[in-house]
C-alpha cells in the first residue's frame, strides 16, 4: 500500500473518531434518564445495584455506567459532562444517606483499597456528607 493511502486511511479514522459525540467524554446518551425515578422506585435501584454488583442483568445505561466507573473514579470525574458530575453527586449521597449497606458494598467491590474513598472524602464533608 502506498504511504499516500496510509496518510488517508489514517486521517480518515482520525476524522471519524473525532467526530464522535466529545472526543475523550463519556457518551452523554443517558444524560437524560429521570435519577429521581429511578431513586424512589426500589426495583428499579435495585436493578441498577445489581448490575453494578454483577447479581443481575444490565440495562444498556447500567452496562455504561458499570464500564465507566472504574475510569470515572481513577480520573476522578475527568470525562463526565457536568450533569454526569451533578448526578452522580445526587446518587452518591442518597446510597450513603439511605442505603449504607448498598455504598459499603459498592466501596468493597470498586475501592477496596480504599484510595477513591480517600481522594474524595473531603469533597463530601465539603457537601455535609459523611463517609
Amino acid at each position: 500500500m502506498s504511504k499516500i493511502a496510509i496518510v488517508c486511511l489514517l486521517a480518515a479514522f482520525v476524522v471519524i473518531v473525532s467526530a464522535g459525540p466529545q472526543a475523550g467524554k463519556y457518551t452523554i446518551k443517558y444524560d437524560n434518564v429521570d435519577l429521581d425515578q429511578i431513586l424512589k422506585n426500589q426495583r428499579l435501584l435495585e436493578n441498577y445495584y445489581n448490575c453494578l454488583m454483577d447479581k443481575g442483568k444490565c440495562t444498556p445505561d447500567g452496562q455504561e455506567l458499570k464500564r465507566n466507573l472504574p475510569d470515572a473514579l481513577n480520573t476522578r470525574c475527568s470525562k463526565c459532562s457536568e450533569k454526569q458530575k451533578e448526578g452522580t453527586q445526587r446518587v452518591v449521597e442518597y446510597l450513603i444517606k439511605n442505603k449504607p449497606d448498598w455504598w459499603k458494598n459498592l466501596e468493597n467491590k470498586y475501592d477496596p483499597s480504599g484510595n477513591y474513598r480517600k481522594n474524595y472524602s473531603s469533597e463530601l464533608a465539603q457537601r455535609g456528607i459523611k463517609v
